[in-house]
């Protein structure tokens, strides 16, 4: 089981790396919208800085056509590194890509997928990970939950060398699920966890064991006794 960040802002990563046990950062154009008109390359290269060459950085294509997809993907590598993780949508010409980038042994994240059939057909171009988006799959009535379940069966029984990268959550109970489906990693915005952790309950249990302990021995803590 892992976790990645799915942002691009720099100072979430800086603050919230040193807190959860993260494997790597995630984005896509909408996520970088956020960020404004942001020195593009530049950037990436500092988020690389920050979560080192052991986690996984994935950087999605933009271009509708083969051409320039595999042109992007070219500058991606050489302008961040070339340990970055190619994200493509998976559709006809992004399969087509994805068969190329793995030809050139070129790390892959199959994105956008809402459906067995894409899974399936990532599975088998030799996608390095799959992104199912679970919310929005909910959003249009399709289960994610099974879909998933699917994807990580097919994985099992024929020793895919794939990773499922649930994205797309507005809860984390749905990312709960996504990891009882059979995910293998979760990327999520660093604030959904935040949210998670700032719980009444786990914030008035923290309290109540402070306030019984400074009752017996006088407000000294472990250091004192």
């Amino acid at each position: 089981m892992e976790f990645l960040f799915d942002t691009a802002n720099i100072q979430e990563i800086q603050k919230y790396i040193a807190i959860y046990p993260i494997t790597g950062v995630t984005s896509n154009p909408s996520i970088i919208k956020k960020e404004g008109k942001i020195d593009f390359y530049r950037h990436f290269r500092q988020i690389r800085a920050i979560i080192g060459a052991e986690r996984s950085l994935h950087i999605q294509l933009t271009a509708p056509d083969e051409g320039t997809m595999l042109r992007e993907a070219d500058t991606v590598l050489n302008k961040v590194d070339d340990k970055v993780f190619i994200k493509v949508p998976v559709n006809e010409n992004g399969l087509k890509v994805m068969r190329a980038l793995k030809k050139d042994r070129i790390g892959v994240t199959a994105t956008a997928v809402y459906s067995k059939i894409q899974g399936y057909l990532a599975l088998e171009t030799g996608a390095d990970f799959i992104a199912p988006y679970y919310n929005r799959m909910e959003n249009l009535d399709i289960d994610a939950y099974d879909t998933i379940a699917c994807l990580a069966e097919q994985i099992r029984a024929y020793g895919y060398n794939t990773k499922i990268l649930a994205a797309s959550f507005k809860n984390i109970a749905q990312v709960n699920a996504a990891f009882a489906a059979g995910a293998q990693t979760a990327t999520l915005s660093p604030q959904l966890l935040h949210e998670a952790m700032g719980m009444a309950a786990i914030g008035k249990a923290v309290a109540d064991f402070k306030s019984d302990w400074e009752s017996v021995f006088d407000g000294k803590d472990l250091t004192q006794l």
